[in-house]
């Protein structure tokens, strides 16, 4: 696939020719169907996915113990693939079924013991967060909830709150409710200097936003297949190496342990970042998941970034001119790749504009996702569906 900076006409803003573009469309069925702006909630899956699950289905067919070798090499493939997207080294990503999982595997590696036991957080979050750290409030955590400037992160007062009673602070990369991106490399800084570790939920934005997670020196990032990264059910968990040596996560299973694949009783911990492993994987959903991941690394993040931006932009001079109020940042460095409007009966406007085959999602605010395959004739046909929409 052919990366270029030069714009190929009003379709598309430009991080692919047009040829490339068009082959790159062709590789979402869900295009030819209908107007797809739903990436923040559920990306699209390609086409390549089929070949996957029928050749699952022929292994299963004709079942062979053997067969746990190549979907181990799968299940590594994958997670290393994620590892050289986020500028991770090999070794250093490890998957499972949910988000919720690892980061549960994660906050079992502390003794919350004062003065250090506070985890700092904002309200911001995706629901699975408040949830699982007010649980471990049994084990000595407490959880700290730094109120936001209202759709954005108020990072004055979540540094004014990092200090040295804090040992975790786990934030969002992006909020998934308005798109507000947070500023990482203050907050990392900070953090460190106080001795605190930073856990960063990136599952809305890895796949659309780069993120390079060595060059900010950031302790753990989750994320996940299902939306920006174009595959289904997986999620993963990088841990920085010189961390994940000194932590012991308390709920993991055999494969966590030195010895795991010679079926012997393990005598300590894998290394890197496999000691946060789980039991028996369940290897489908991974090599699903790499064809979309694949097809994104061959286009790369800084193309897919601009492509997002000129798209997202389009979206707010659309909504500007419409007297639409946007929700979302509209600086392009604070934004992430979903653009939230505030309407009125959203989420009934939602079912009609799906019902018309332009399918996006709402969480409190009407939010409009695009991706690297989408174009602007597409956003166009979109905001003229929804202006339709709010003047019935």
């Amino acid at each position: 696939m052919n990366r270029t900076d030069t714009a190929s006409g009003p379709d598309s803003p430009g991080c692919l020719d047009a040829a490339a573009h068009a082959a790159l469309r062709a590789e979402f069925p869900v295009l030819d169907s209908c107007v797809y702006l739903n990436n923040n909630s559920t990306g699209a899956v390609p086409r390549g996915a089929e070949h996957v699950l029928t050749g699952y289905w022929e292994t299963l067919r004709g079942w062979r113990d053997e067969v746990w070798q190549g979907w181990h090499d799968g299940l590594d493939r994958y997670a290393d693939t994620v590892a050289a997207l986020i500028g991770a080294p090999p070794g250093s990503v490890v998957t499972d079924a949910n988000l919720s999982t690892l980061l549960a595997r994660v906050a079992s590696c502390f003794d919350y013991r004062p003065p250090r036991d506070r985890v700092v957080t904002t309200d911001l979050e995706y629901p699975t967060v408040p949830f699982i750290w007010n649980a471990f409030r049994r084990y000595g955590a407490r959880p700290e909830v730094v109120g936001s400037a209202g759709p954005r992160f108020d990072e004055d007062a979540l540094e004014a709150r990092i200090d040295e009673r804090t040992l975790l602070v786990c934030v969002p990369h992006a909020s998934f409710s308005s798109g507000a991106t947070i500023d990482l490399p203050r907050l990392v800084r900070h953090a460190h200097d106080v001795g605190a570790l930073v856990v960063v939920d990136a599952f809305q934005t890895v796949g659309v936003v780069p993120l390079d997670v060595t060059a900010l020196g950031v302790d753990v990032v989750l994320g996940g297949a299902h939306k920006w990264l174009c595959g289904v059910g997986t999620a993963f968990l990088y841990v920085r190496p010189g961390l994940a040596a000194q932590l012991e996560p308390a709920a993991t299973g055999w494969q966590a342990g030195d010895r795991a694949l010679t079926f012997q009783p393990s005598t300590g911990w894998a290394p890197g970042a496999r000691r946060f492993a789980g039991g028996t994987p369940f290897p489908l959903t991974s090599l699903v998941s790499q064809v979309g991941l694949d097809l994104l690394a061959g286009v790369g993040l800084p193309a897919i970034r601009r492509h997002s931006l000129a798209c997202t932009g389009r979206i707010l001079e659309r909504a500007a001119a419409a007297g639409i109020e946007v929700v979302s940042p509209t600086e392009p460095h604070r934004r992430g790749g979903v653009v939230c409007l505030d309407i009125a009966d959203g989420e009934a406007v939602k079912r009609r504009l799906v019902a018309r085959d332009m399918v996006c999602s709402w969480r409190g605010y009407l939010r409009v996702g695009p991706h690297v395959y989408n174009t602007l004739d597409e956003i166009d046909a979109f905001m003229d569906a929804l202006q339709e929409e709010l003047e019935r």
